[in-house]
């Protein structure tokens, strides 16, 4: 079996798009796509018993994202209208890897998310580091293309 290429992970850079729009300022975004883990014990044939571990249910994929807080407050109005109930919240979108030549990596699609929590970074007085802004995504599917 060949080793992975290392050097081809290093230096990409991303773009992010929610319902058909490139959105600015991103930083980070981390994707979680998460499985539950059921435990089974068994005897085993010497009496001892056996744990074996077998894929769960699907927990809802994560995205993460993260930018320096600006005057635009479109992540902070969105949170704001999942906390007031409104219905049509849901977004649909994409993060697009490209390489250092520009060249298309991967995209991961998602479907149906909506912010879960946003967070501002710690405020320090008289602190010379960026003011983080990190929003939290919950969305029904999370595909890797």
């Amino acid at each position: 079996m060949a080793l992975p290429d290392i050097g081809s992970s290093v230096g990409h850079s991303f773009g992010l798009e929610l319902d058909g729009v490139q959105v600015s300022g991103i930083s980070d975004v981390t994707l979680t796509m998460e499985q539950d883990v059921v435990e089974l014990k068994e005897n085993g044939p010497d009496g001892k018993v056996v744990v074996r571990s077998l894929p769960g249910r699907s927990k809802a994929p994560e995205i993460t994202l993260t930018r320096g807080v600006t005057a635009d407050n479109t992540f902070r109005e969105w949170v704001k209208q999942v906390q007031a109930g409104h219905n049509a919240v849901r977004r649909n979108g994409s993060v697009r890897v490209v390489d250092q030549a520009g060249a298309l990596v991967t995209t991961y699609r998602f479907t149906n998310a909506w912010p879960k929590s946003v967070e501002i970074s710690t405020l320090q007085a008289g602190g010379s580091s960026v003011i983080g802004e990190r929003l939290v995504l919950v969305c029904e599917h999370l595909d890797p293309e």
